[in-house]
C-alpha cells in the first residue's frame, strides 16, 4: 500500500511563476547556475544553488552556502515570491518536450515508505550527495525540490488527469533555456482529493524515477526529526516529502553516464585490451555513439567513441540483478579493471545523467577533467 497526503504547498504566484522557476539542482554546475539566474534576484537558484550567491563561487558544501540558502528562502517569502497555500492540496505538474507531454501528481510521500522498501530503489547513491542535500533540507526545514516516481497505470487516476488537463492551468510557460512547457493545476476538490489518496492505497510499491539522493535525504531527514521528537504522534509534516508521481507508461528512460577520472595506472591501449576479456571492442570513430541493443555500452576515450558488447558467460540470464547492464558495467570495469569497488564514495568515478547525457560526459573528457 502506498501511503500519500495532501499538503500546504509554497509556490509562487502566478504572475512570478516565470521569474522563479529553474532546473534542478543537478543538471548544471555553479557557474551554469550563476549565467542563468544572471542579475534576477528571484531565481530559485539562489535557493537550491546557494554557493552562487557570493562575489566568487564557494564550494557547494561550505557551511555559508547553507546559511544563504535558509537567509534566501526566508527573503522569498517575506517578500511573497513564495507563498504557502491556505489548505492542504494536491497538485497536477505537466511537462512537455520534444512534443510529448507527461502528467504527474504532486504528493506528500510517507517517509516509512522509503524506509522500509515500499518505495523502491534502482541505484545507490553518493555519500557525499545525500549529505549535502540532507544539510539543505534540514536548513530550509522544507523540500525546496520534489523527487520523481513513478506509479503502475491507474484508469481511475488517468481519467481524473484528463479532467483536471481540459481545464486552464493555474501555471502555463514554456522555459526559455530548453523549451520546455510546464503546466500546473491545483486539485483542492474533496472528492478528488479523497479519490488520489484511495488509488494509491492499492498500489503495493512506488518506483523512484529521478531523485535517489533527494529521496534519500528527504526521508532521512524525516527520521531523524521523528527520533528526536518525544512527542512524535506520526502525523507531522516530516513523516512526508514532496514527490511527483507519474504513471509508467508516460515515463522516458534517459541514459545515465558514468565518468572516471583514470584508469587505473593503464595506458589507454593496455585498457582497450584489458577490457576485451569480456567484451566485444569496436572503434566507432569520433561521432557519437549510443547502444543500440541490450548488454551493449558505448566508452568515449581519447576523442573516439567505441561500442562494448558483453560477451556470453560474463552474466547470468536467471539472475534478475546479474543481469542487469548496470551491475555488469560495475562489476566487469568499474570494479575488475578500475578498481572502484564503492560507487557511492569513490571520488574517482561521478555521473552525468538526464538530457545532459553524451554530450556533457564529452565535453568533460575533452575538457581533461575526466578520462573516459
Amino acid at each position: 500500500m502506498a501511503i500519500i497526503k495532501p499538503f500546504r504547498g509554497v509556490r509562487p504566484p502566478k504572475m512570478l511563476v516565470e521569474s522563479i522557476a529553474s532546473r534542478p539542482y543537478d543538471v548544471l554546475d555553479s557557474e551554469e547556475a550563476r549565467m542563468e539566474a544572471g542579475d534576477n534576484e528571484k531565481s530559485l537558484y539562489h535557493i537550491i544553488k546557494p554557493e552562487i550567491n557570493f562575489e566568487s563561487i564557494i564550494d557547494e558544501s561550505d557551511p555559508r552556502a547553507y546559511d544563504s540558502a535558509v537567509e534566501h528562502f526566508q527573503k522569498f517569502q517575506d517578500k511573497g515570491w513564495l507563498v504557502q497555500d491556505d489548505k492542504d492540496c494536491y497538485y497536477i505538474y505537466a511537462q512537455t518536450m520534444n512534443g510529448k507531454t507527461q502528467y504527474g501528481l504532486v504528493v506528500g510521500a510517507y517517509v516509512d515508505d522509503y524506509l522500509n522498501g515500499n518505495i523502491k530503489k534502482h541505484e545507490l547513491t553518493r555519500r557525499d550527495k545525500e549529505e549535502d542535500r540532507m544539510k539543505h533540507v534540514r536548513v530550509c526545514n522544507a523540500n525546496v525540490e520534489p523527487v520523481f516516481f513513478a506509479y503502475p497505470d491507474n484508469n481511475v487516476l488517468d481519467t481524473l488527469l484528463s479532467r483536471y488537463a481540459q481545464t486552464t492551468p493555474e501555471y502555463d510557460f514554456v522555459a526559455p533555456d530548453d523549451g520546455f512547457r510546464h503546466q500546473f493545476w491545483v486539485v483542492s476538490d474533496k472528492a478528488d482529493i479523497d479519490t488520489i489518496t484511495e488509488e494509491f492505497k492499492k498500489m503495493p510499491s512506488l518506483y523512484i524515477a529521478d531523485g535517489h539522493h533527494r529521496s534519500a535525504a528527504a526521508a532521512l531527514v524525516g527520521a531523524e526529526k521523528a527520533k528526536n521528537n518525544s512527542g512524535h504522534k506520526g502525523d507531522e509534516e516530516y513523516n512526508y516529502f514532496m514527490a511527483v508521481c507519474f504513471q509508467s507508461s508516460q515515463l522516458t528512460i534517459l541514459d545515465y553516464n558514468r565518468v572516471v577520472k583514470d584508469l587505473n595506472g593503464m595506458e589507454v591501449a593496455e585498457f582497450l585490451q584489458a577490457l576485451e576479456k569480456n567484451f566485444i571492442v569496436e572503434l566507432k570513430g569520433e561521432e557519437e555513439y549510443r547502444p543500440t541493443k541490450l548488454h551493449e555500452f558505448s566508452l568515449y576515450i581519447d576523442h573516439n567513441w567505441y561500442s562494448l558488447e558483453a560477451k556470453p558467460g560474463t552474466y547470468d540470464d536467471t539472475d534478475p540483478i546479474g543481469v542487469l547492464d548496470v551491475d555488469i558495467s560495475s562489476r566487469l570495469i568499474l570494479d575488475e579493471l578500475m578498481g572502484i569497488k564503492d560507487l557511492r564514495s569513490d571520488k574517482r568515478i561521478d555521473f552525468v545523467g538526464g538530457l545532459r547525457g553524451l554530450k556533457e560526459l564529452k565535453r568533460r573528457v575533452d575538457s581533461g577533467e575526466m578520462r573516459c
